[in-house]
């Protein structure tokens, strides 16, 4: 069995311990009550707020909340000194939790809409919104011993990524929210529920920017880790 799997069999361990799952699911339960019963036509509209809602809860928080887990638990000490790899180790994290915000924002738009929406376009807004907001979690709960002290400072970040609401609804239309890598997954939420319709170069920049935006903060997720972590344990 290769490391990967094997980081991706510990990670869904350690998810059913910490008890994600359940959470994910009452927070499905709470976005549907609040849509269903709203009217059809005032559903869609509200969709893809719900939607990059849940992406924040199952993709920051909870990354950021497994990370603080296992400090507590010395998991990570365990981790910088086995074979495993970082990439492997934060891949399987990554995995996980895109596949448990993805298949929770296709049940919720699925219950809701029937088939009247575009499946294709909520897969590519929820993986790539998912991803984005996990790794500004692991990021942000790096340098932090404990939730107490990380919770105010991981205000800041959050409210930076999700500024394209702003411009989705008409707030703030200024260009320079297009530099937000999340403003891509949320014209493809909006388009999934035919509240946009995008012209090819806000598709091409939708996938491409946030993909090469998620890169960089991969990148800088390593060096954290090394920084936090490795040289404190010893790890090499």
């Amino acid at each position: 069995m290769s490391r990967l799997a094997v980081a991706l069999r510990l990670e869904v361990t350690l998810q059913r311990r910490y008890r994600f799952l359940h959470a994910a699911v009452f927070s499905g339960l709470l976005w549907l009550a609040l849509l269903l019963p709203m009217p059809g036509r005032l559903r869609s509209v509200a969709e893809p707020y719900v939607i990059l809602g849940d992406l924040m809860i199952v993709g920051f928080f909870f990354v950021a909340g497994a990370v603080f887990f296992e400090k507590g638990e010395r998991t990570l000490d365990a981790v910088v000194a086995s074979p495993l790899r970082f990439g492997e180790y934060l891949a399987s994290k990554v995995l996980t939790l895109t596949g448990l915000s993805v298949l929770l924002a296709v049940f919720v738009a699925t219950v809701t809409h029937g088939v009247d929406y575009h499946l294709g376009l909520v897969l590519l807004g929820a993986s790539l919104g998912t991803v984005l907001m996990l790794l500004l979690g692991f990021l942000t709960a790096l340098p932090f011993t404990s939730v107490s002290d990380w919770f105010m400072p991981a205000v800041v970040p959050v409210a930076v990524f999700n500024l394209p609401i702003l411009a989705y609804s008409g707030v703030w239309t200024t260009p320079w929210l297009y530099l937000v890598p999340t403003h891509g997954p949320l014209l493809f939420l909006g388009a999934a529920f035919g509240q946009k319709t995008l012209t090819a170069w806000q598709y091409a920049y939708g996938i491409a920017y946030p993909v090469l935006f998620a890169a960089g903060m991969w990148v800088l997720a390593r060096r954290l880790f090394d920084r936090y972590l490795v040289v404190k344990t010893g790890g090499q």
